[in-house]
């Protein structure tokens, strides 16, 4: 049997999504949990791979299992294992030859600025915190530059290891919310850190520091020494991800989320 996952967590506490020899990962944690409920080896598919200190609100992961559990009991089972900070949302039976990544046709982020004069205890770990006012009409503004298929060499890590550059970005925008400054973007995939140094650069176009424009001739030179610092993990959410009707699965209820409502 092939079963599809619908999760979220909280990073801070771990070095990413993608199991790690010696250190805790969003991965090895829920494959963990999962063998001992299906007594046997589990290894799972993830939608997207996070960053250490990147959050997720609708990871989606695939695994396979000879075990035969009723949905309510995987559920149960699982979330009574898992630390606080990893939650299953929801379980599907799915195809035998659904990818939770291969078959995803766009994926959905989340960056969450705290923009205000003193940091907050209860964000802590859960935005980044500016406290030099942001303009946002300028942000949104340059965000605009982003939009279609694009080689985003230039908002990329030097780590990063997809054999292209081009991605196809389906819709960006930049809004307030009370202190909130956050930024959604979605595309058909992401390179290495690439919302994060896209949000590096629009902060500095929100600082004044730089124009709207600017990030478009950014974008032009293919060169990520041009572009703005790259933001920190705190405040990256993975939002949501996409799959063709004729695949996606059946979680009983609709995945669309957000950690700040707009």
């Amino acid at each position: 049997m092939r079963y599809a996952l619908l999760l979220e967590y909280h990073g801070s506490a771990y070095i990413g999504w993608q199991r790690q020899p010696h250190a805790r990962s969003i991965q090895s944690t829920v494959e963990l949990a999962l063998s001992q409920i299906a007594d046997e080896p589990i290894e799972v598919v993830c939608a997207g791979r996070t960053d250490t200190g990147v959050h997720a609100l609708g990871q989606v992961v695939h695994f396979d299992t000879n075990a035969s559990r009723p949905i309510y009991n995987w559920v149960r089972g699982l979330n009574a294992l898992l630390p606080a900070d990893i939650a299953i949302r929801a379980m599907s039976e799915v195809a035998a030859d659904f990818h939770a990544r291969f078959d995803a046709s766009h994926r959905h982020y989340q960056y969450v600025i705290l923009n205000q004069a003193t940091r907050s205890t209860f964000w802590h770990e859960r935005a980044t915190f500016v406290h030099v006012p942001l303009e946002v009409a300028p942000m949104h503004e340059a965000a605009q530059w982003l939009l279609g298929v694009h080689d985003f060499n230039a908002f990329r890590s030097s780590e990063c290891q997809s054999h292209s550059s081009h991605r196809h970005v389906l819709a960006v925008n930049v809004q307030r919310k009370d202190a909130f400054v956050v930024i959604d973007i979605t595309a058909n995939a992401f390179l290495h850190h690439m919302v994060r140094n896209i949000a590096g650069s629009l902060i500095w176009v929100g600082q004044g520091k730089t124009s709207p424009e600017w990030l478009r001739e950014v974008l032009e030179t293919r060169d990520r020494t041009q572009a703005g610092p790259t933001a920190a993990a705190e405040g990256l959410y993975f939002v949501n991800v996409a799959y063709p009707a004729n695949k996606s699965p059946d979680f009983g209820f609709e995945r669309n989320s957000a950690i700040i409502s707009l």
